[in-house]
């Protein structure tokens, strides 16, 4: 059996026993083989991937050390374990902007499509205040509200740059990244339900799945990386 597919079956593994301990109520040991699928994947990415985005590479590294520091939170204050997970996962996210600006033509962007730039602009603000709504009251930290907003405009702004990037380029790579972005954002608005509202198993497992769900579709993305798009038709 190949490197790759039992690197593969260790995600799916990792996914499952997650999901698993999840349902059956043992949170602890769920988040600890959660943090453990980035990882993975990023190893996969590392090993299989031969023409590598380095903004696409960093961004990989970053998230997964943050999902790493998960095991050893026990033994951080809460504090600090909070904001500098929060905080390295909006580099992280940073990181995958920086992946799409790069091969993105802005003022073609904005001269062409101005309506679509507007209407995600607005829908962004509202999605971030119905967010910051549901966060303010049960933030327990003193700047939580003002980190929950930061990662919230970065994740909505990764989001609508994905889409007006497959406006753009309307091909399979385009595809992929947005799709992702999709998913992940999904998991984000998700998590903070289950966070701040409450807190289901079916909830996080949705959480856990859309987002083992955004990184297949960038590492699909990523696989394109150096070779010519296929045409959507």
């Amino acid at each position: 059996m190949s490197k790759f597919k039992i690197l593969t079956g260790l995600v799916v593994l990792l996914y499952v026993l997650s999901i698993t301990f999840q349902f059956i109520g043992n949170n602890d040991f769920s988040y600890n083989f959660e943090s453990l699928i980035l990882p993975t994947i990023t190893i996969i990415y590392f090993l299989y991937v031969e023409k590598r985005s380095l903004f696409f590479s960093l961004f990989l590294v970053v998230y997964s050390i943050s999902d790493l520091s998960i095991l050893v939170s026990d033994y951080i204050p809460k504090d600090v374990d909070y904001f500098l997970g929060n905080s390295l996962y909006v580099i992280a996210y940073i990181f995958l902007l920086a992946e799409v600006f790069k091969s993105l033509n802005i003022w073609h962007v904005v001269k062409n499509f101005k309506m679509h730039i507007i209407v995600l602009m607005v829908l962004n603000v509202y999605l971030v205040y119905v967010l910051q709504v549901i966060v303010d009251p049960q933030a327990e930290l003193g700047n939580e509200y003002y980190m929950e907003l930061v990662y919230n405009v970065v994740t909505f702004l990764l989001l609508s740059v994905a889409l007006l990037n497959y406006f753009y380029k309307d091909d399979k790579r385009s595809l992929y990244l947005f799709i992702g972005a999709l998913c992940i954002v999904f998991s984000e608005i998700i998590d903070v339900a289950y966070l701040y509202i409450t807190q289901r198993s079916l909830l996080n497992v949705s959480s856990i799945t859309l987002a083992v769900a955004s990184f297949y579709f960038f590492f699909q993305h990523s696989k394109l990386n150096g070779e010519e798009s296929k045409a959507i038709l």
